[in-house]
């Protein structure tokens, strides 16, 4: 799992962190490994998981959770 650096807590040396990313001399990417064929097989099954759920899904179940989701994509604005 990628891990982003801690932050200090001196403001002093914070503001130098930011100063030192923003002109390249520091490197803000988190750092970490990924194994490629666990992050395929975990795709794989998320592309699965969607249309297999609204399969088994009864419209009038369907029609609550479209519901849902559009008031909570609305109500962030």
């Amino acid at each position: 799992m990628s891990k982003l650096r801690k932050r200090p807590r001196d403001p002093n040396a914070l503001a130098k962190l930011i100063v030192d990313i923003a002109t390249g001399e520091e490197d803000d990417a988190p750092t970490g490994y990924k194994n490629p064929k666990l992050q395929e097989s975990g795709r794989k099954g998320g592309l699965k998981g969607g249309p297999s759920r609204v399969e088994q899904l009864s419209p009038s179940e369907r029609h609550s959770l479209a519901k849902k989701a559009a008031k909570a994509r609305w109500s962030q604005t």
